[in-house]
């Protein structure tokens, strides 16, 4: 694995909470699956928390430190770009590119620093397969990758991350948000709603309490209904 070529990158527990409209009840006494989960402070926070939570991502190949040093350098590419690009951001739950850049920093001393503590929660993986059993999580939650990059990831890419999710999940998955980098609905949402309905999933749009990516305000909530073979 090329550490040039992953961005290391985060978003703090409380944007998580927001994204998937989540309430700490519903994360408590679960086991829960993030994926991919990068520099996220999620799988962290939640588990000081009480709940159960591993995250798995090919960046987990490297080490922390390694991971650190690079998602140090990325956080500060991204706030350089976003000087020139602020016009595809909505800046509510962000005030200022300061305040963006302070919540990605805490993000990512919070995850590089629990992967040193608590190795274990960390497991490298490349998707569409992981490296666990079946129906091992209650829930799992993916985030900005997946319908981001529909120019790079093809819909059978699609397809079988997502019939990989529910492989190891036993009630549900969520994914944010529906749109592309572009912040236009991934052209095959509804090819891949069609297919999760035939594997005998309940599928449901959600708007979430959430937006800093124009239009990035929705998630897919797909209710497991029986095990996909």
């Amino acid at each position: 694995m090329d550490l040039n070529r992953i961005v290391f990158i985060g978003r703090t527990f409380e944007e998580y909470m927001k994204m998937f409209a989540l309430d700490r009840s519903e994360i408590l006494g679960k086991r829960i699956l993030d994926c991919p989960s990068g520099a996220c402070s999620f799988t962290a926070a939640a588990n000081r928390l009480g709940a159960d939570v591993t995250g798995s991502d090919l960046a987990y190949y490297h080490k922390p430190s390694d991971l650190k040093r690079k998602g140090l350098a990325d956080i500060q590419h991204v706030v350089e770009s976003l000087e020139k690009h602020r016009g595809g951001f909505v800046w509510e739950y962000f005030k200022s590119i300061d305040e963006l850049q302070d919540a990605r920093l805490s993000a990512l001393h919070q995850c590089t620093e629990d992967m040193v503590q608590n190795p274990g929660r960390y497991v490298p993986a490349v998707l569409p397969n992981l490296p666990f059993a079946d129906g091992e999580f209650d829930v799992v939650l993916s985030a900005h990758f997946l319908f981001m990059y529909g120019d790079r990831l093809d819909l059978d890419f699609h397809l079988s991350t997502l019939k990989e999710f529910l492989r190891v999940s036993r009630e549900e998955i969520r994914v944010f948000p529906l749109v592309d980098l572009s912040g236009n609905r991934y052209e095959y949402l509804e090819d891949v709603k069609r297919e999760l309905l035939n594997c005998g999933c309940t599928v449901e749009e959600v708007s979430v309490p959430y937006e800093f990516q124009r239009n990035a305000n929705s998630m897919l909530k797909i209710l497991k209904k029986r095990q996909i073979s």
